[in-house]
């Protein structure tokens, strides 16, 4: 069995990433890319399909040991997990350097005190744990895996051997020794990567991202918890493009043993436009700009095809399709690489891009004159489509709705880009400014219309519905109406109640058990985590400071040791579910410090 979600650390190299249990596996790797076929996919399925342990000997019939303690070095995404043995304590250091060319992964074993014995057992399988490598070793040692197109090069000193499709290496660590595994990934039909250095990557890796981390300019209450979470943004980010994942992994389930798994291996127009303005507000300028650029590419000439999510390179096909070899996380089927909600109509879509481009006007980014031409194409198309239903922020997949959070983004979309014309940041033919200001009034008035339930005094999720949705607590923040509107502090007030769990976080709506729900599936999912944060900001925007705060406390309580969540809290179990780690959720705890911390500042200055 695959470790608890939340047993796990995160390691990558800002072009793809692995997953490192507190036994010393890496049960998750997909290699050259974060959209790459899994080698290790253990997390998925069972040993037979690709894992890396590294500790200390155990007895093959016994579960592996768990570090008795681990952590990131500050500022960093170097992992170091420590284990005592009766024989001695022994550190193990984890990461991936910043990639030049060739994808590493860097493990290095450090004896402490005394002596123990360690072992290596590495079983590598391409495919998504399907294809067994040819390996062998060359005469300079070097072990080498390949099958079609990939390749693996492992380099250690330790002697290896192979067994049962799988390399083992068995060997002592005493005092003040090292001993160093790196496991590189190479197209097969190049040359071999030169042997690497551990100790010069170690020293490079960590360089990189203290001084990355340094450029933080926030300096108030949760710094740590944000720093972290910045970091772990920072890794979910393809450098080579500036496209942000939002998730290094594929279906990690929402519901142990259920149907809602979900490939999190791309870029959401919206995950990673929430994501650049937690980043612009920390000092992070040089991402936003790459995103901006990333933008520009990814949607090119045509808007009115508007993807909501494309491949970290700006592909548009992602099409969907199941792995049934592989039984799942804790047998959660099915197990899906893709994701069929690409070509979805999700009309807030439009209003998170159009918010991003305008804070990063506003952050004195310019993201340039294509970028303004993109936004006016962008409002151009939504003219024709806003007044129809969609799928909405939360990708149903039953019948459309005309769902509110989606048309108030759509009033977002119009409203920046009329900022962005009356600036004089772009230029549109004479006549069209007033439609658009006559369209902006015409979307309020529907949606206060129709989509307010004036009995309860709150919105509601979609039009003539009496459902309620977590999204809609993001009212108050995109302008539509001020926090201290009656409709808001209602709306605040009924989701608190009545999408509240006994611990008093939020699910994102209600859900039907074995029935078919609103989004077309059967089965429940925990409290997800990024609306309880929204919850926070709400409480904070009404002068509830103290409930945020109390609400925050208890957010943050529920990250693992290192800092890191999923995308939901299972109310049963106690424990993380969903994609891990979860763009959506760190970037919403971000955004709860960062309002949280100006809310009392402000009230420390009345």
């Amino acid at each position: 069995m695959p470790a608890r979600i939340e047993d796990y650390a995160l390691i990558g190299d800002m072009q793809t990433a692995a997953l490192v249990s507190r036994d010393g596996a890496i049960d998750s790797l997909c290699l050259p890319r974060f959209d790459s076929d899994a080698v290790f996919a253990h997390l998925l399925g069972t040993e037979e399909h690709g894992y890396w342990r590294i500790g200390p000997a155990h007895p093959s019939h016994r579960p592996a040991p768990s570090a008795a303690r681990r952590r990131y070095l500050p500022g960093t995404l170097i992992l170091e997990s420590e284990w005592d043995t009766p024989t001695g304590r022994v550190r193990v250091t984890d990461f991936m350097p910043p990639r030049d060319s060739t994808p590493q992964t860097v493990r290095i074993i450090e004896g402490i005190t005394g002596t123990v014995m360690m072992r290596s057992a590495l079983r590598m399988r391409f495919g998504y744990g399907r294809i067994v490598p040819w390996v062998t070793t060359t005469n300079d040692g070097r072990l080498h895996a390949v099958a079609g197109p990939d390749s693996l090069w492992l380099d250690t000193a330790a002697t290896t051997y192979g067994q049962d499709e799988a390399t083992y290496a068995d060997f002592t660590v005493r005092a003040g020794e090292r001993v160093s595994f790196v496991l590189s990934w190479q197209p097969s039909h190049q040359a071999p990567p030169p042997v690497p250095d551990a100790s010069d990557a170690l020293e490079t890796t960590e360089k990189f991202w203290s001084q990355w981390s340094s450029n933080c300019t926030y300096d108030g209450p949760y710094r740590d918890a944000l720093l972290r979470s910045l970091i772990t943004l920072k890794a979910l980010t393809y450098s080579p493009t500036g496209g942000i994942v939002a998730a290094p992994t594929t279906s990690l389930p929402e519901e142990i043993g259920g149907v809602r798994n979900w490939d999190y291996r791309y870029t959401w127009l919206r995950d990673a436009a929430i994501t650049l303005s937690s980043l612009l507000r920390t000092g992070y300028r040089e991402e936003a700009r790459a995103w901006c650029a990333w933008l520009v590419r990814a949607v090119a000439g045509d808007p009115e095809n508007l993807q909501i999510m494309y491949g970290i390179a700006g592909e548009r096909s992602l099409g969907e399709v199941e792995l049934d070899w592989l039984p799942g996380y804790e047998d959660s089927r099915p197990v899906r690489v893709g994701n069929g909600a690409a070509h979805q109509l999700q009309l807030d879509v439009y209003g998170e891009v159009a918010m991003t481009l305008h804070a990063a006007r506003q952050a004195g980014l310019g993201p340039g004159e294509t970028a303004a031409h993109l936004q006016v194409k962008l409002v151009e198309y939504l003219e024709t489509v806003w007044d129809q239903p969609d799928e909405g922020i939360w990708e149903i997949r039953g019948p459309r709705r005309h769902f509110v959070h989606s048309k108030v983004m759509a009033w977002a979309a119009v409203d920046r880009t009329i900022t962005l014309v009356e600036s004089g940041d772009a230029t549109i033919a004479p006549g069209i400014l007033e439609r658009w200001r006559d369209l902006r009034d015409t979307i309020h008035a529907q949606v206060c219309s129709n989509g307010y339930d004036p009995v309860r005094n709150t919105f509601t999720q979609s039009y003539g519905s009496t459902e309620l949705d977590a999204s809609l607590l993001l009212l108050p923040q995109t302008g539509f109406l001020p926090p201290t509107d009656p409709r808001v502090i209602g709306t605040i007030w009924a989701v608190q109640h009545e999408l509240s769990t006994p611990d008093g976080f939020l699910l994102r709506y209600p859900t039907a058990g074995s029935a078919p729900g609103v989004d077309g599936l059967e089965g429940d999912e925990g409290a997800f985590l990024a609306c309880s944060f929204w919850l926070v900001d709400a409480l904070a925007l009404s002068g509830r400071t103290n409930e945020a705060r109390t609400l925050l406390d208890k957010l943050l309580a529920l990250r693992n040791d290192l800092g890191l969540l999923a995308e939901e809290w299972d109310l049963t179990e106690q424990r993380q579910v969903g994609n891990f780690p979860q763009a959506f959720s760190h970037v919403a705890m971000c955004d709860s410090i960062l309002e949280l911390a100006a809310h009392e500042q402000a009230e420390r200055a009345l």
